[in-house]
């Protein structure tokens, strides 16, 4: 069986990150089954961007998950917390939400073994992000040992693989990755804050990083910014 006969979950927040590993799964030859989670976020607009990328990249189901993670709180994207406004600092910041990408992962696993998948692809970066431990090579190699573990599929001899093909990828190399596979990225959506109006607050760690990879990259930023990163 070839990559082009066979599906893979991709998890699609709405972000570009999540938006250019997704493709690199449609490149890669597979078919696509789209995961989003509502999960009652402070920006909630990027399941509306997720909706998008997902009919863009011909997802051939899209299912957004309602999993409300504000009856846990702990982050400032699902509690009464502060988005911190003042740059990218050191550390695990307070946007971190807990366990956030195992959950998904998760879930992610579950459907890519009811739908008979092995490939689950997520847009985690370990080199210019905010700093969350789920982010990390580390962190990806154990969820794969783990879905062998725990799943029937796995204890059969059929183990499903983990791909984060932006794993070590600046972002930088992310926005020309989006670029060379023909993506628009002005319809993804970064910002943990949204300001008035619909646009990026240009102000937190997200829009920061978004900002600076355009310009590195040397391409133009199509978001629209409320205060220029």
């Amino acid at each position: 069986m070839t990559s082009a006969d066979t599906y893979a979950v991709v998890l699609i927040s709405g972000g570009l990150d999540s938006m250019v590993a997704a493709a690199r799964a449609r490149e890669d030859g597979h078919r696509l089954l789209a995961l989003s989670m509502d999960y009652n976020q402070r920006h909630h607009v990027e399941l509306a961007a997720a909706r998008r990328i997902a009919h863009l990249l011909g997802a051939e189901r899209h299912i957004v998950m309602p999993l409300d993670l504000s009856a846990f709180g702990g982050s400032a994207l699902t509690a009464d917390i502060a988005v911190p406004k003042t740059g990218v600092e050191a550390g695990i910041p307070v946007t971190y939400v807990p366990a956030r990408n195992t959950i998904f992962l998760s879930l992610a696993l579950g459907w890519a073994e009811a739908a008979g998948a092995r490939d689950l692809y997520i847009g985690v970066n370990a080199l210019d992000y905010s700093g969350y431990p789920d982010c990390r090579p580390e962190f990806i190699a154990a969820f794969e040992a783990l879905a062998e573990l725990a799943t029937k599929a796995g204890v059969e001899g059929a183990p499903f693989r983990i791909h984060a093909p932006l794993q070590h990828m600046t972002k930088a190399d992310i926005v020309r990755e989006a670029a060379r596979l023909g993506l628009d990225a002005g319809v993804s959506w970064s910002c943990y804050d949204p300001a008035p109006g619909g646009v990026h607050c240009g102000r937190c760690d997200s829009c920061r990083l978004r900002s600076k990879g355009f310009q590195d990259a040397g391409l133009p930023d199509p978001t629209a910014y409320a205060v220029t990163p």
